[in-house]
């Protein structure tokens, strides 16, 4: 691809673009201009990028994004001529999304969603860029009254304690919301906001604490698999490729948001435990256990927004959803990629 090619194409950067769901969008985006991928591996994987880095229109910075950044004084962007070019769209998805356990990465946790956002966002004032940013189905909370708003809709204001343990993601994932809403009218920008259920699939870390990648690496090194919960709970799974396609639509759209996303099919603790156990012929035990304090409400998402304004609904079913998931996680133990230091 010529310079000529590259600066004809739009500029696309992409905070978090190593993580799970930040490098399936880079997969996408890289068919559409040239991608600036800015994560500093807290919970990203050089692994997810690496069949990338050779793409003449894609760029790795490693960076956190809690320090601001001067995208125009890094020699390896000068090709995008971003001082000519610019910056057309941003997609903010740079969080830790686990191991919030003795505090690993609550306090990076919370300066990402505040002063991470605040940078994201003067980029966006600079280069009038499109904003999209990933919020999360934990910005409702708990709810005080379950019957009444299961399943979750975009006006439920939503019921957090900033002081708990998880209050660094939830309440920071609110502020977040609350700031770009900010930005958004005193700036004029143009921003949306998707508030995403329960995703997996493939590039999950096998040492991500979340339920999937958990049950799955216990499930292939014929360990008890540990359920925080009873088998009669259940929950919401969307797999990565719905909601990337979710992702992409909202961009192209000319919505704000919030928009819910996820599965709106609910499955049982019991079901999931016996579907991985399953699939990967494991003969592990599963144990249900009691919920720990970084478990979140196990909410249902009201995705009639997103049907009736983006067009999108989820298509792709669990059992199929798992069983690629199973694939990759059990490649990644093979190879030993999880392990690489970078």
């Amino acid at each position: 691809m010529s310079v000529v090619q590259l600066v004809q194409q739009k500029n696309i950067l992409v905070t978090g673009g190593a993580g799970f769901i930040g490098s399936h969008l880079c997969d996408i985006l890289v068919k559409q201009g040239n991608v600036i991928c800015l994560d500093n591996f807290i919970t990203g994987h050089i692994s997810n990028i690496e069949h990338l880095l050779h793409l003449p229109n894609f760029e790795f910075v490693k960076h956190d994004i809690v320090e601001a950044i001067d995208l125009e004084a890094l020699p390896e962007l000068k090709k995008f001529k971003i001082p000519f070019h610019g910056i057309q769209e941003i997609y903010h998805l740079a969080c830790p999304t686990s191991h919030y356990e003795n505090h690993a990465h609550q306090l990076a946790t919370a300066l990402t969603n505040g002063i991470g956002t605040k940078h994201i966002l003067d980029l966006t004032v600079k280069y009038r860029a499109v904003l999209l940013f990933t919020s999360s189905e934990a910005i409702y909370g708990w709810p005080t009254d379950k019957d009444s708003i299961a399943p979750y809709h975009e006006e439920y204001w939503g019921y957090v304690n900033p002081l708990s343990s998880r209050g660094c993601y939830d309440e920071g994932k609110r502020y977040a919301e609350s700031l770009i809403m900010i930005y958004r009218d005193e700036h004029k920008l143009d921003t949306r906001i998707l508030r995403i259920f329960p995703t997996y699939g493939p590039r999950m870390s096998l040492r991500d604490n979340r339920m999937i990648p958990r049950l799955i690496s216990e499930a292939l090194n014929n360990q008890k698999m540990n359920i925080y919960g009873q088998p009669t709970d259940r929950t919401t799974l969307c797999y990565i490729t719905d909601v990337i396609e979710a992702i992409t639509k909202m961009m192209k759209s000319e919505l704000a948001g919030p928009i819910n996303i996820g599965s709106e099919n609910t499955v049982s603790l019991k079901e999931i435990g016996e579907k991985i156990k399953t699939i990967t012929g494991a003969t592990s035990e599963i144990s249900f256990e009691n919920e720990s304090p970084f478990t979140h409400y196990r909410a249902t998402p009201d995705i009639t927004l997103a049907r009736n304004k983006l067009g999108w609904f989820p298509v792709v079913p669990l059992d199929e959803g798992l069983r690629l998931t199973i694939e990759d996680m059990r490649g990644s133990q093979v190879v030993g990629i999880q392990d690489i230091k970078v």
